[in-house]
């Protein structure tokens, strides 16, 4: 594994081993009452006849259910534990046990102990997907930030009796995806006196290098000298200065170039149109996009996908200052078009126009901008769902299908006819800002028009489920999910094959 995440080794198992430790097993609904999964019938009569009950009955009197991601623990014989975690329906899906998987391994990860704990995960998975999908969720659901009480996990024993190769490439898969994914978490979860455009520039280089991806950064100087007028613009109220980073992976026989562009915001006090404190206290997440592209496209190279992938990252901080731009000016962005800035807390749309011009130049197949964009996306689809805007419906069914198949959460938007005349503006060729109705729908306006209407694209906003600001569930943990490096990773696989 050349992604560097700090997450526990993994390997598969054809059975339950024999020394005694902790187990996890599924707890599973069907029309004939619930039903244990995973569990060796030796090991089942031992907690019976220690316990005077089967580890069920047991399970169910200490609050447990088959309600997919409840949890409890059962303390046995021999120093077993066993944690029995609900999987919903029995006719089990991959992110059904992606949820348990990560539920279980999470509750044990925040168990005291002298040493991190070792975890046999067995929940029964036999088809690759569902191994995938399990070892995806106890992989994700052991990653702490800064960790606290709990011993952690130090071990993962994944039981299947599946020997084929397929198997194996399963777990690969998994294991290089959630590394990916815990990389784009522990950037997002960095404070902002750590990361700023030029440290997170400094970050990538050795990760585009181990994933033998070439990486080229232009800084300030560069970005002024080249016309990246929206860039520029957005970080000149900061004295850290931004940045453009480029990572270009190109394996012989890839016949699909896929083009990325991420939003990179280090952080975001909304410029001169400042925003409320409280509203500010988790703007060091704003650069999610440009942490899921990169840390997808390392792990497409990692994985060797055949499959050309450009991808670019527009980073700046967003502060006030007698530098900092304001309301009413007008911007020229790179290629030469023109913007009048209709509100300096609307950033994100004008930093990624470069960066999606500079994409398109090289003329991809597809085009596909991840950013935390609006507000708006998350007060129509709350904080879980992330937004899906296509040009037509044709890319639009091609995202969802992997999004569905890596077990993420999104739904389809329209770019109505409307929103682009909510932009007309008298003295550019456009404003960044429309009226506050549909705000999501009339920034992705805003963005298609710095992609070639020939060239296939589409927009994800991923402002709500990108941070986790309450409690962790399942295999989400509290802070920064990585939310999208699953999607855009399943996708590539899709589009290379």
């Amino acid at each position: 594994m050349v992604i560097s995440s700090g997450q526990p080794p993994i390997s598969l198992s054809p059975a339950v081993g024999k020394d005694p430790g902790i187990l996890v097993v599924g707890l599973a609904e069907t029309s004939e009452g619930d039903i244990l999964i995973g569990l060796p019938d030796d090991l089942g009569k031992s907690f019976t006849k220690t316990l005077g009950a089967d580890v069920a009955t047991i399970a169910r009197q200490l609050g447990g259910s088959s309600k997919a991601g409840k949890t409890v623990l059962v303390a046995g014989p021999s120093g077993w534990r066993i944690v029995v975690v609900g999987v919903g329906p029995i006719d089990v899906t991959p992110e059904q046990v992606r949820r348990a998987a990560g539920a279980a391994v999470r509750l044990v990860a925040g168990l005291p102990a002298s040493a991190p704990h070792a975890v046999t995960v067995s929940l029964e998975t036999a088809e690759p997907q569902l191994i995938k999908g399990a070892a995806e969720g106890a992989l994700l659901g052991a990653y702490s930030y800064r960790a606290g009480t709990g011993a952690g996990i130090g071990q993962l024993v994944l039981v299947s009796q599946n020997r084929r190769p397929e198997a194996r490439q399963a777990l690969d898969l998994a294991t290089t995806t959630s590394a990916a994914v815990d990389l784009a978490r522990e950037w997002v979860n960095l404070p902002g006196n750590d990361l700023f455009p030029e440290s997170f520039a400094e970050l990538v280089k050795p990760v585009a290098r181990n994933a033998k991806v070439a990486v080229e950064v232009w800084d300030d100087k560069a970005l002024e000298r080249e016309g990246f007028g929206g860039i520029v613009a957005v970080g000149g109220g900061s004295t850290r200065k931004p940045r453009l980073v480029k990572l270009s992976y190109a394996p012989r026989g890839a016949k699909f170039h896929l083009a990325l562009v991420g939003k990179g915001i280090t952080f975001d006090a909304g410029g001169l149109n400042l925003k409320p404190g409280d509203g500010m206290y988790t703007m060091k997440c704003d650069m999610a996009g440009a942490a899921a592209v990169i840390a997808a496209t390392a792990a497409i190279a990692e994985l060797g996908l055949r499959i050309r992938v450009t991808t670019y990252a527009a980073l700046a901080e967003n502060l006030p200052s007698g530098s900092a731009y304001r309301p009413s000016d007008v911007l020229t962005m790179y290629g030469g078009k023109t913007v009048e800035n209709g509100n300096s807390d609307a950033e994100g749309r004008l930093v990624m126009a470069d960066a999606l011009v500079k994409a398109s130049e090289e003329q991809p197949n597809l085009v596909i901008d991840v950013a935390t964009l609006t507000g708006a996306c998350m007060v129509a689809l709350g904080e879980r769902v992330a937004g899906l805007m296509a040009r037509d419906d044709e890319t639009a069914d091609l995202i969802l299908d992997a999004a569905e198949a890596a077990g993420e959460q999104f739904w389809q938007l329209p770019i109505p006819e409307d929103a682009r005349p909510k932009l007309d503006s008298k003295v550019a060729d456009l404003k960044s800002t429309g009226d506050r109705f549909g705000g999501a729908l009339t920034a992705a306006a805003f963005l298609s028009e710095f992609v070639p209407e020939e060239t296939p694209w589409a927009h994800l906003d991923i402002a709500g489920p990108s941070f986790n600001s309450g409690a962790a569930y399942d295999y989400t943990p509290a802070g920064g999910t990585g939310v999208g490096v699953r999607t855009l990773v399943a996708l590539a696989h899709a589009l290379a094959n």
